[in-house]
């Protein structure tokens, strides 16, 4: 895609949001690096993408809030240009539950993220992306759809929904030139995770056919492809980038 305008990054100050950031701005994206509480941090990836020769400008917003995501928008428009591509990598708190000791509330706090604040985040840019001739819209999805994991029913949920949404939305934007995809990756330990030692990963490394752990570069590396002009014709897909760790 020609850059004509700017990408967001939501939950950009740290982990997989702050080396999509980088990678973006390394393709000469313009790039909001949001935050919601971790000034400091959104602040070094920003410093960090200047020093490289690149442009980013750090916007604080809770984009699970209409208002704050409104706000958003328009001031990254008013300092970047209008938003030409959205990466909703923003996640909260991932917690496990036994199936009966699962509440609704549980399924909401994960649906706030993966279905809200897309949607949230879909009303306020669409409109800058039809004034572009067009754009990208990129969930950060999960390999956990397909993994099922005892414990992990609200938020494998939350994801399979997030999928479905992506999906209808392909279809729906395909007039607008917007696409809409998903890149879903597997266990990528970053800061969140803690320390993660071999001896941590050695059975999940085992059940993965190419035998290595995956690393945010990896995922950045896709997501970069998606927002560029080469994916110009993919749009509902899902890429997992898991190392084939859930090949059916």
């Amino acid at each position: 895609m020609t850059i004509s305008g700017s990408a967001l990054v939501t939950g950009a100050s740290r982990g997989l949001g702050a080396h999509l950031c980088r990678r973006l701005a390394a393709d000469g994206w313009p790039v909001a690096v949001n935050y919601r509480s971790d000034a400091d941090g959104a602040a070094k990836v920003v410093a960090d993408i200047r020093a490289a020769g690149g442009t980013a400008v750090a916007f604080r917003a809770d984009v699970t809030d209409e208002d704050d995501v409104d706000r958003l928008a328009a001031e990254v428009e008013r300092e970047l240009g209008p938003v030409q591509v959205v990466v909703a990598n923003a996640t909260g708190p991932q917690p496990t539950a036994r199936a009966e000791e699962t509440t609704w509330q549980d399924h909401l706090d994960q649906l706030t993220f993966f279905v809200k604040s897309p949607t949230l985040l879909l009303r306020a840019a669409l409109p800058q992306m039809r004034r572009l001739g067009g754009g990208r819209f990129i969930h950060i999805g999960s390999d956990m759809v397909e993994r099922a994991l005892p414990g992990m029913s609200a938020y494998s949920a939350a994801k399979g929904a997030q999928l479905i949404l992506a999906r209808t939305w392909a279809r729906e934007l395909g007039a607008d030139n917007v696409t809409v995809n998903v890149v879903a990756p597997g266990w990528i330990p970053v800061e969140r995770h803690g320390e993660v030692t071999e001896q941590d990963t050695a059975g999940y490394v085992a059940d993965v056919p190419l035998r290595r752990m995956g690393t945010p570069q990896d995922v950045a590396d896709v997501v970069a492809f998606v927002a560029s002009d080469a994916s110009r014709f993919v749009t509902g897909e899902r890429i997992t980038v898991n190392g084939g760790h859930t090949i059916d």
